[in-house]
């Protein structure tokens, strides 16, 4: 806590800096599962910014500077990078307001706002470059997955698996890999969710995206559809998967030519998200304190268990899921 209140406290100081001496009002904006802090600081005149606190031996503000610029560039609205101080780990960045997908979704306006989240995710991957993000490989597809043995597992649920149940596992992971490997390679934003896209104007505003990676095409629309913090009737998933499969083929982005095939791909894709945040917001509450994460991993658990249930590949995960239920 003191050394939150003194980082505050140099954040002030450089505002007043960035600011021009301008009196401010600093409130905090919000929070993430990472060491990050957001605060809004607004003007007398009602202008208002966001102040990123990121203290820098915890995190890097580059990544979030670079990919801010990579997302402009692709005519996705992000948040604009007005000052840095990369040394401190503050940021000042453009306000997109405080009205997110994930407060905002209703049944009368998702279609809309789905809409405009899968042409916005449209722009981003058709901008993509070779060599200006770091691969979504397969040594980083299994550091996230061993997340779900190393924290849920062992950590939330306090079991060992036996060699036959890690045998298992592993022959999953090594299937999951393959499938994501074999996927055209694409920006990905890589946390493409309800409570990172801002409902404004142009729509929508997206936030969260300093972990952007080059990666497979289906990673961001499964994670935009199944959601952490929202759940969607399966038919709904499959239409929106196959709008967003429909325009992609229109753009000419490098999707496969048979939806049967694209569904497959996206739910594999899907599955090894889905462990990998069940081992993140165990190691959130047990690493890092932060409970409230864990409310929502029976909805990953869920989603994993009816992906592994409709392949026969996939059917050792599902015999594990329930032996670990």
């Amino acid at each position: 806590m003191i050394h939150a209140d003194l980082r505050r406290a140099a954040l002030q100081a450089w505002l007043q800096q960035e600011l021009r001496g301008a009196p401010f009002a600093l409130t905090a904006a919000s929070e993430d599962a990472s060491f990050r802090r957001y605060f809004r600081a607004t003007l007398a005149d009602g202008a208002s910014f966001i102040a990123m606190d990121a203290p820098p031996e915890r995190e890097d503000c580059r990544p979030f500077v670079k990919v801010a610029a990579l997302l402009h560039q692709a005519g996705v609205n992000a948040p604009r990078v007005l000052g840095q101080d990369l040394a401190q780990g503050f940021l000042l960045l453009t306000d997109l307001g405080t009205r997110t997908y994930l407060q905002e979704l209703n049944a009368q306006n998702a279609a809309g706002l789905f809409a405009d989240a899968t042409d916005a995710l449209l722009r981003w991957q058709l901008a993509t470059r070779p060599g200006e993000l770091p691969p979504y490989d397969e040594a980083l597809l299994r550091r996230e997955m061993n997340l779900f043995p190393e924290w849920y597992v062992a950590k939330h649920l306090k079991k060992s698996l036996s060699p036959q149940q890690a045998t298992a596992l592993e022959t999953i992971f090594s299937l999951l890999v393959k499938s994501a490997l074999a996927q055209p390679m694409v920006y990905v934003h890589r946390d493409y969710m309800p409570r990172n896209l801002m409902v404004c104007e142009p729509n929508p505003g997206v936030l969260d995206f300093q972990d952007a990676v080059l990666g497979p095409i289906t990673y961001d629309m499964v994670s935009l559809v199944r959601d952490a913090f929202v759940s969607w009737d399966e038919q709904q998933v499959l239409d929106w998967a196959a709008r967003y499969w429909e325009k992609a083929k229109r753009a000419s982005l490098p999707v496969v030519a048979d939806y049967g095939e694209f569904w497959r791909a996206f739910e594999w894709m899907g599955l090894q998200r889905h462990l990998k945040v069940l081992g993140i917001f165990a190691r959130i509450n047990y690493r890092d304190g932060k409970p409230k994460y864990l409310a929502d991993t029976p909805r990953f658990v869920q989603y994993a268990s009816s992906v592994s249930q409709r392949y026969r590949e996939l059917a050792p995960l599902a015999r594990l899921l329930d032996e670990l239920a």
